[in-house]
């Protein structure tokens, strides 16, 4: 029930737009279409996003005060967290709102293998997963730019995928460090560790979904960088 159910919400519509765009594109290169889809599939979830990354803006602009509410409260982790929850509500901020992306992005991670699987290994029949008014092509040809075979692991594509997962970390984090260790060490986790379990994991996928990665990091990036130069802390 719920296989058939992520099928017909994200799996079935995600095929339909890389075969529609396959058709259209001028070259019939899947690679391309694949970052055009990523624009899409970022553009739609902008709002998310842009919510996000403000209340991301907002948790570095608090850290001065978060800061000393741990230092005065060191010895009382009870007293430590009321305040630091009648801050947030004093500044309508959620401190989980930063995970709100990840939660986003991981469904369409999975939704977007079982597509690449299906449409660039050229081992289950199109037609079946296809709308009516969509052209099926027969199969994709898996080349992305005459050369890089999205259908298998590329080394390439996975290291710049954790490249740019990396700057985006970098991005998030506080230039004014936090004296929780807790804090620090989760730091330390999203901005190296993350990295290099991006690298891992894309290396043993087809290069179509690191692609596709590092597309939507530099989008995100991209918007990071603008929102936080044009947007006011709270």
């Amino acid at each position: 029930m719920i296989g058939h159910f992520f099928r017909i919400i994200l799996i079935q519509p995600l095929i339909n737009l890389l075969v529609l765009g396959y058709n259209f594109v001028p070259g019939h290169d899947v690679g391309v279409v694949i970052i055009l889809v990523t624009l899409i599939v970022r553009l739609i979830l902008a709002p998310s996003f842009h919510k996000s990354i403000k209340s991301q803006k907002n948790m570095t602009a608090l850290q001065p005060k978060l800061n000393e509410i741990r230092e005065k409260h060191k010895n009382d982790r009870e007293a430590q967290a009321k305040e630091m929850m009648a801050l947030y509500k004093e500044y309508n901020i959620s401190p989980f709102s930063s995970c709100l992306p990840l939660l986003i992005q991981l469904p369409i991670l999975i939704a977007l293998y079982q597509v690449f699987i299906i449409s660039l290994r050229g081992t289950t029949d199109l037609g079946t997963y296809l709308y009516h008014f969509v052209h099926n092509p027969g199969h994709l040809n898996p080349l992305f730019l005459h050369y890089i075979n999205l259908a298998k692991p590329n080394f390439i594509l996975g290291i710049l995928a954790g490249i740019t997962q990396f700057f985006q970390s970098k991005m998030l984090i506080p230039r004014q460090s936090s004296n929780d260790p807790t804090q620090k060490a989760m730091q330390l986790q999203t901005l190296y560790i993350l990295p290099i379990i991006t690298i891992i994991i894309s290396l043993r996928l087809p290069a179509g979904l690191p692609l596709y990665w590092l597309a939507t990091t530099v989008f995100s990036i991209a918007q990071q960088y603008y929102i936080m130069r044009a947007t006011p802390a709270a």
